[in-house]
């Protein structure tokens, strides 16, 4: 099959590997397990990139592995990278503070061979986009997945957060990984570093992210050229930021239009960009069957479950759930004929975190991009395409996706939906002032 015409599937700059180098890993525990031992493994190198490192026992528990992996052989290379702005102030409703960085300046403080922590910064303001490249690199092996580190990702207590996870041992690859960070970040100086006393005040601050924008916007995985003639499975590293030109996006859109019999597509946050929206409709149109796994608004990370602690940003995951209901409304025909699948995961009170996207079993999006209009645009994103021609992983995904559908329940009409009128009062009212002003075209953009 040349995929490369037929579904505009570019494998050009791909890098062959084998089935055998690609593993799946199925619960945030196993997360936690694999890390650490990965961390513990690695003997020349190890490159952590996240939204966050948390400052709590699991954040801790990593932060501390990698500072002793560094006491052990002071020659191994260890660099983490995280947002900027994210990593210098405490979460949602706690007062200010340090945030994650005053664990980053302690720990530096107690160990006698620092690594380097970097801060990122895509944005003046966090609202305006945040560093949300994923990937862990450990010596020749690329971990990924859409989580960053903290109790919660790592199923440390009693609640996790579910995501996906995939393990991929390629030299290629881990190259192009690190190679990537360290040309846009730490060669151009524009990632200044967590762990030591001053960071750029926001002046300064402002030049960086001026360059920082010009250069990411350009930037590219770069791969070592190999060949692809006689093989039958490929990855390809992505990066993309922007809307225009967006090498990710354009891919996510191109797995869309791949697909001939199924696509199967994950989101946290119910809210696709106009562009993949509209692949999606052509592809229903088609014929595809389309199965898509959407968290209910209860397992949203920014859910509130307590009505006295309710605030503005716990109306997120009713706007999602409204626009949901009207995709829902504008297609149920195509559920009724068994065309469409949606599934809505809930697992008590346990968050969904999943993003991806899967053509014909055959073409893998493996990202940490919510698929929304602020990945479309605003975060700094990057993702791994798999093209798995004779579907060797088939079983693997499948199974995957099973362990995944468990806890989610078909949505067979609106009826499945809470509707607003049964929302909490708070919710309720807030949503009807967001109508009256008709600002939520705009808080759509940055959902």
């Amino acid at each position: 099959m040349n995929f490369s015409r037929k579904n505009k599937l570019s494998i050009k700059d791909s890098i062959p590997i084998a089935a055998d180098d690609i593993k799946f890993i199925n619960s945030a525990k196993e997360y936690r397990a694999e890390m650490l031992r990965l961390i513990e493994t690695a003997q020349k190198r190890i490159y952590i990139t996240a939204l966050y490192l948390q400052d709590d026992e699991s954040g801790r528990e990593v932060l501390h592995a990698l500072f002793k992996a560094k006491q052990k052989d002071p020659s191994i290379d260890i660099c983490v990278f995280v947002d900027f702005h994210r990593a210098q102030r405490g979460l949602i409703g706690e007062k200010k503070s340090l945030g994650n960085r005053q664990l980053y300046l302690d720990l530096t403080e107690q160990y006698e061979h620092a690594i380097d922590i970097y801060g990122v910064a895509v944005k003046q303001r966090e609202f305006l986009g945040v560093l949300h490249l994923k990937g862990f690199v450990f010596d020749d092996t690329v971990f990924f997945s859409g989580a960053s580190i903290n109790d919660i990702y790592m199923h440390a207590h009693d609640k996790y957060r579910c995501d996906r996870y995939h393990v991929f041992n390629s030299t290629g690859l881990a190259h192009s990984f690190v190679d990537y960070l360290k040309s846009n970040f730490i060669d151009s100086n524009l990632a200044p570093k967590l762990n030591i006393e001053t960071v750029p005040g926001k002046r300064k601050l402002k030049g960086i992210v001026k360059l920082i924008k010009t250069r990411l916007k350009r930037a590219s995985y770069k791969v070592l050229p190999s060949d692809t003639s006689s093989g039958d499975l490929f990855v390809k590293p992505l990066a993309g930021l922007g809307a225009r030109g967006n090498p990710l996006n354009l891919t996510a859109r191109r797995v869309f239009r791949a697909a001939n019999d199924t696509l199967v597509v994950f989101t946290p946050y119910f809210n696709f960009p106009k562009a993949l929206a509209a692949d999606l409709r052509k592809a229903l149109k088609r014929g595809v069957k389309v199965t898509i796994v959407v968290g209910d608004k209860k397992a949203n990370d920014f859910y509130i479950a307590e009505p006295e602690n309710f605030s503005t940003i716990g109306i997120v995951p009713y706007i999602y759930e409204m626009l949901l209901s009207r995709f829902v409304k504008r297609n149920q025909s195509y559920i009724d004929n068994g065309q469409l699948n949606i599934q809505l995961w809930k697992d008590g009170v346990n968050s969904y975190h999943l993003k991806g996207i899967v053509a014909d079993d055959t073409y893998h999006l493996f990202t940490g991009s919510n698929l929304n209009p602020r990945a479309w645009s605003l975060d700094l994103e990057n993702g791994i395409l798999l093209c798995d021609i004779k579907k060797q992983l088939q079983q693997r995904w499948l199974e995957e996706l099973n362990a995944i559908c468990q806890n989610s329940t078909r949505v067979k009409s609106i009826n499945d939906i809470e509707a607003v009128s049964e929302y909490p009062e708070r919710p309720r009212e807030l949503l009807r002032k967001i109508k009256l002003t008709q600002i939520d075209r705009v808080l759509k953009r940055f959902l």
